[in-house]
């Protein structure tokens, strides 16, 4: 009988290494099932725009409202089960500290560019990533926060990698 070993990750912003980030052991990649419904009773589900608190952030000249994912089920959960994002909107991730990062798309819709940041603030990395796509990107350098935006975004408003972004909540507690 051959066993079968599966190690998932936890959430579409994990908080682990790229190397600990593996999504199986299996000799085949699993296919991404798109999740045509979230959890019964899910506020996010469908939804388009902010659902909890936002903030500004700032580059330059270009301000734009973000979504605060700074606990651990927020951070989990993040953009799973929406539909779209509102014109120039975004999600925040926030860590209570500056190490390597990994997110996936699991559950999520929506094509996304994503900017992880380090605790000053200071983009390491930028990537681009598919709708249900559950190969992890990596920050490939310590960050303490990322941020989602549509597919784009940052190349269509002139942020990258080392561009310094303001208005950052103080790290995260948990």
């Amino acid at each position: 009988m051959i066993g079968t070993i599966f190690i998932s990750l936890l959430a579409c912003a994990g908080d682990h290494a790229p190397a600990a980030a593996s999504t199986t052991a299996t000799a085949t990649a699993p296919t991404a099932q798109p999740a045509l419904s979230g959890p019964a009773g899910d506020p996010t589900v469908g939804a388009t725009g902010p659902v909890g608190p936002t903030i500004t952030l700032s580059v330059g000249d270009t301000t734009w409202p973000v979504e605060i994912a700074d606990d651990r089920a927020e951070r989990e959960h993040g953009l799973m089960y929406r539909d779209g994002l509102a014109e120039d909107h975004g999600m925040v991730f926030v860590y209570p500290d500056q190490r390597l990062r990994a997110f996936w798309m699991k559950n999520t819709r929506i094509p996304l560019s994503i900017a992880f940041l380090d605790g000053q603030g200071r983009v390491v990395s930028i990537s681009d990533m598919a709708p249900f796509d559950l190969s992890t990107t990596p920050s490939g350098r310590p960050a303490m926060y990322a941020v989602e935006m549509s597919a784009g975004w940052f190349a269509a408003h002139g942020v990258a990698v080392g561009a310094k972004v303001e208005g950052l909540p103080p790290p995260s507690r948990e």
